[in-house]
């Protein structure tokens, strides 16, 4: 027993319907065959906090290692958006200064117009935060622009407590472990460096294959399942 230690954790509802229901939604989508003509492309966000040294760092030395200051500068916030098709090996990362309804919307419009202009659709998967949302579409562009763009959409939501689902969370998490693993203080630096990751992990094509199913949703996450 360590009840001085504890680990952060998004614990799923058990025997709800609404979480077995988008679960197996998402498994069945991950379950279909590559199609460049109908790709399945997964999107995630996250806050990235700006910072800069206080005090410039003392640079290593034989024997001695990089020594930075705990104090540091806050520079402000920002959005990281993160979009992945798992089996095209494709990434593209960007951070803007806000996340709002209408960022959202500009970024699905470059990924229909400028990522996949030729695909039929594109099957986005996501969680169901308030701005991933058709209605965002209306409240950036024309009606008639909205619209184009809603039907070549074919949108799946990850369950809420179901992040694991989402490959694009995935992704973000070695983006962290790859790349943000030291201050950064403007916006500018930061996506210098999301551009480099992502120029490299796309040239390596390096591919996402899903394994779990539903058969083993069923089994192994039964408790998540509503008892008849």
């Amino acid at each position: 027993m360590r009840p001085h230690l504890r680990k952060c954790w998004t614990i799923p509802p058990r025997a709800n319907a609404q979480f077995a229901a988008r679960m197996e939604d998402v498994l069945a989508v991950y379950a279909r065959p590559h199609n460049p003509g109908v790709p399945v492309v997964c999107m995630d966000e996250k806050p990235y906090q700006l910072l800069a040294h206080a005090r410039d760092p003392i640079p290593a030395t034989p024997g001695r290692d990089r020594r930075e200051d705990s104090e540091y500068v806050r520079h402000g916030t920002c959005s990281i958006f993160c979009w992945v098709e798992p089996l095209a090996g494709w990434r593209r990362v960007q951070a803007t200064p806000r996340r709002t309804r209408i960022d959202w919307a500009h970024h699905v419009r470059r990924l229909l117009t400028l990522d996949y202009p030729d695909a039929e659709r594109v099957v986005l998967v996501m969680d169901n935060l308030n701005t991933h949302d058709i209605s965002s579409l209306y409240e950036a562009f024309d009606p008639a622009v909205a619209f184009a763009l809603a039907q070549r959409l074919e949108i799946h939501h990850t369950p809420k407590h179901g992040s694991w689902l989402n490959i694009a969370e995935i992704e973000l998490a070695a983006l962290t472990r790859q790349c943000l693993d030291r201050r950064i203080d403007t916006l500018d630096v930061l996506n210098t460096e999301l551009d480099a990751w992502q120029t490299a992990v796309n040239a390596n094509q390096r591919q996402v294959n899903w394994h779990f199913t539903t058969d083993d949703a069923r089994t192994k996450l039964r408790h998540l399942y509503p008892t008849h």
